[in-house]
């Protein structure tokens, strides 16, 4: 009982969401061969994205008492409310240590880098909607099809561009794009989306109710597994393999990242049935953590 509830805390709790993070931002910087950023960093990350999407569920005004994510906020509100303010405190001062000796190499950096710490938590912010009447409505939320390149495009952001711009901030030198930087880019902003509309699968009835016309609800639960997501990740594997090839990866670290997406391929078959909701927190969103170790293992151990 105690294992399932802790695994229950875990999941449901948003924290393996802040390892993801964390993790994808070291592959990231070991991808693009730049220097890990320090403790303080990591910490800041994992509790921001802990606080955001736990912010998010306990703001959400929901009746549906059958839904097992739903039941345990309402079960545990006191021990959400006490973590809350817990990961918020870290948050602040994660970043105060972070800052603390470099807020003049902030007034230095250039309109891009302004642009690339900015837009990611604007567009995060109206995911749900800005609290006013005027804005909240037009949330991109509510926009289905968009809804998954929406997060996808706020995650690889997260976890590809900041901890470079990071790094560059703290060491005092510019920030700028370069080809390799945004290839990666969109394979995680592809990966990560890809995995959303899985993700949607589980919102299915709820989404065809409220008339929010994702993907599933448009074209149904085996078009969109065999005509989007399984065919998308093909075509990613493809790219991949076309671009390692050209760059001459050794052959362990070229068939090491095809892990990931093959596993996807694997976990959109096995969607045609129905799936418990820690299926898709552990299965699905665990891909992520897939991805990183794979992209991690395959930068420092294959040489």
């Amino acid at each position: 009982m105690k294992q399932q509830t802790f695994t229950e805390s875990f999941f449901y709790g948003n924290y393996f969401y802040g390892l993801c993070t964390v993790a994808l931002s070291i592959e990231a910087a070991v991808q693009q061969y730049t220097a890990l950023n320090p403790f303080w960093y990591y910490l800041f990350v994992f509790t921001g994205t802990v606080v955001y999407y736990t912010k998010a569920y306990i703001t959400e005004s929901t009746v549906e008492t059958h839904n097992k994510r739903a039941r345990w906020y309402i079960h545990n509100k006191t021990f959400v409310l006490y973590s809350q303010v817990i990961l918020t405190l870290a948050m602040l001062l994660s970043l105060f240590f972070l800052l603390q000796h470099h807020v003049q190499q902030l007034f230095n950096i250039n309109i891009t880098e302004w642009i690339l710490l900015l837009v990611f938590p604007a567009v995060a912010a109206l995911y749900y909607g800005i609290a006013t009447p005027l804005l909240f409505k037009y949330n991109l939320r509510n926009t289905g099809w968009m809804k998954p390149f929406v997060i996808g495009f706020v995650w690889a952001g997260a976890v590809t561009v900041y901890p470079i711009v990071f790094q560059h901030i703290l060491a005092g030198q510019p920030h700028e794009l370069n080809f390799f930087g945004v290839l990666l880019f969109i394979k995680n902003f592809m990966y990560i989306s890809l995995l959303c509309i899985l993700f949607d699968i589980k919102d299915y009835a709820a989404d065809h109710n409220q008339q929010l016309k994702t993907f599933v609800v448009r074209v149904g639960l085996r078009k969109t597994i065999f005509l989007i997501i399984i065919p998308l990740s093909i075509v990613g594997l493809g790219t991949f393999l076309i671009y390692a090839s050209l760059l001459q990866f050794p052959f362990a670290r070229i068939l090491i990242n095809t892990i990931p997406f093959i596993l996807l391929i694997m976990v959109a078959w096995s969607m045609q049935q129905r799936k418990s909701i820690l299926y898709y927190l552990t299965i699905i969103d665990g891909l992520m953590l897939v991805k990183a170790a794979c992209g991690i293992t395959g930068m420092t151990l294959i040489k």
